[in-house]
């Protein structure tokens, strides 16, 4: 796996400019342990500027994408002092931002749980698909602690209404109802052909273009509307002077597939 940090935490598959990330603790419902969430940074930070990675999935190995914080850790914790607690939870505040602005497309492959952390990284991605069994909950509460630092990242992607709901009920979701509050794009049957489908939608688009439009999506908000004006045009400016405009627009008059399309 060239250029990309190896960890027990997590394995990676990389084939055909696409990453799977498989978390592989199926027998703990593979939670974020403090190890976990230190390989997830050093993964996001390899990943910087390769534009040869298209894109990225995260899976659970078992049927189970992740239930959330590593409650063994938490206990543990709790011998510990108060700033070592505060560390432990800004590590996994800077994983789920390290994913959020990961420059490759990314997809959140739920299957079996999402729950409570879980639950935020699903958040964190670009795209979620999630298995017609899955299940997802905000447990914390349930258990005298808060939804931290995922909180951000839930009311980003469902809104105040639903994500205050979840948060505050604890209520579990099945797949349908994930689709229906925003949660999930997609409820399959059939993961594999899901995943296939939107790695294939993905590859067809210029990498540089992608990773100029997430930077462009996270920093629109936080923008003015004149500012975000002139930004988007800047932006504009910038990808269609760039070699890969260039190819993308010289490709779509001659009528061929453009030098990145997968042949």
């Amino acid at each position: 796996m060239t250029g990309l940090p190896a960890s027990p935490a997590l394995e990676l598959e990389l084939a055909d400019g696409w990453l799977t990330v498989w978390f592989p603790e199926p027998e703990a419902r593979n939670p974020l342990t403090a190890a976990r969430v230190a390989a997830l940074v050093a993964l996001c930070e390899a990943l910087k500027g390769r534009r040869d990675v298209r894109g990225v999935t995260f899976r659970g190995r078992g049927g189970v994408f992740c239930a959330g914080g590593d409650l063994k850790g938490f206990r543990a914790a709790l011998q510990g002092t108060r700033e070592e607690i505060v560390a432990m939870s800004l590590a996994g505040a800077e994983a789920f931002a390290a994913v959020e602005a990961l420059e490759q497309v990314t997809v959140m492959a739920v299957e079996g749980f999402a729950m409570a952390g879980g639950f935020g990284l699903a958040c964190c991605g670009d795209v979620v698909i999630a298995h017609r069994e899955a299940r997802f909950a905000l447990t914390e509460a349930r258990i005298g602690i808060v939804p931290a630092q995922i909180a951000p990242y839930v009311l980003a992607r469902l809104g105040a209404r639903e994500g205050r709901r979840l948060m505050l009920t604890a209520a579990q979701l099945d797949a349908e109802g994930a689709k229906a509050g925003g949660l999930a794009d997609e409820v399959t049957e059939d993961m594999e052909a899901s995943l296939a489908r939107i790695r294939a939608a993905v590859l067809a688009c210029g990498p540089g273009a992608l990773a100029a439009t997430k930077a462009l999506i996270r920093a629109l908000p936080d923008r003015s509307r004149g500012e975000a004006r002139e930004a988007a045009a800047h932006a504009f400016a910038d990808a269609l002077l760039s070699e890969e405009g260039r190819e993308g627009v010289a490709s779509f008059l001659e009528k061929r597939k453009p030098s990145w399309a997968p042949r």
